[in-house]
């Protein structure tokens, strides 16, 4: 196995100070004793976020998954969440991420599909023993994700692709990542959370009430559409705040969103006369 290489996260751009909006999470301060996790209302941008403005690759180092053939599926239930060790530049002019995880390295291969934080990526090195796995990041990756966030220590939704003879838990999950919303707001009801995300309109178009989304590569179910707020909203039980990411992320940070493939579908059929062709034909 190749040696590993090294990383350097030291920021070449400024951050504008006008990043991230200090949105105060609305009756946060009054998190019911049970409530199972310590949130912090505030935001601040990863060391890696300069890397927003790399210009349009012209290079093939860690294929981001919206150009690729769909050669994998997953379900949106996560397996584990794992912890990022290193990511950074690497020696051959790419992006690497290194991630220390467990369950999703069981039957593991070189060039094997792993969602992180929904985004499905492709493992190019790892060690059973060491317990952790490395992926390449393209620039458009990290333009069109909120793996831009993220910093050594940030802990992230694992899940690896299903096989035949997977259970079907949650729904059809490409890692296709459609674009990123931004948290709005957290409120604590009981032992359960509701999180409001804003998102642009040519995504919230495919999100419905009672609808599939993938957030972060969890399947949820949306609750309510804000068409004139631009934002959608979905609630967590207490079982589901321990084993995701999004309830340890803060108001300002960005999640990774994949509405589901069927809206897409109908809309080309649609756009496409389809409907029209069809009534013809009867």
């Amino acid at each position: 196995m190749a040696a590993s290489a090294k990383f350097s996260l030291t920021p070449s751009f400024k951050i504008p100070e006008s990043y991230p909006p200090k949105t105060l999470v609305s009756n946060f301060l009054t998190i019911p004793s049970k409530s199972y996790l310590k949130f912090n209302p505030y935001f601040k941008p990863s060391s890696l976020s300069h890397l927003t403005t790399i210009p349009k690759p012209k290079f093939k180092s860690g294929t981001q998954s919206h150009n690729r053939m769909i050669r994998c599926l997953f379900t949106g239930i996560v397996e584990e969440m794992g912890e990022i060790e290193q990511l950074g530049a690497s020696n051959d002019g790419g992006f690497v991420m290194k991630i220390r995880a467990k369950t999703v390295l069981e039957g593991v291969h070189l060039g094997d599909s792993i969602a992180v934080n929904g985004t499905c990526l492709t493992v190019t090195e790892f060690g059973t023993q060491l317990e952790d796995f490395t992926v390449g990041l393209s620039p458009e990756t990290l333009r069109k994700t909120s793996l831009i966030e993220l910093e050594p220590g940030s802990l992230v939704n694992l899940e690896r692709a299903v096989q035949p003879t997977s259970r079907m838990g949650g729904h059809f999950v490409q890692g296709h990542v459609d674009g990123t919303g931004v948290i709005v707001s957290m409120e604590p009801e009981e032992d359960s959370l509701w999180i409001k995300v804003k998102t642009d309109k040519s995504l919230l178009k495919y999100i419905v009430p009672k609808g599939f989304i993938a957030i972060d590569g969890t399947s949820l179910t949306v609750v309510d559409v804000f068409d004139e707020e631009e934002c959608f909203n979905f609630m967590l039980v207490a079982y589901t705040q321990q084993k995701v990411v999004i309830p340890l992320k803060k108001v300002g940070q960005k999640v990774n969103l994949e509405v589901d493939i069927l809206g897409k579908y109908v809309e080309r059929l649609l756009s496409s006369g389809f409907v029209d062709s069809f009534k013809a034909s009867l």
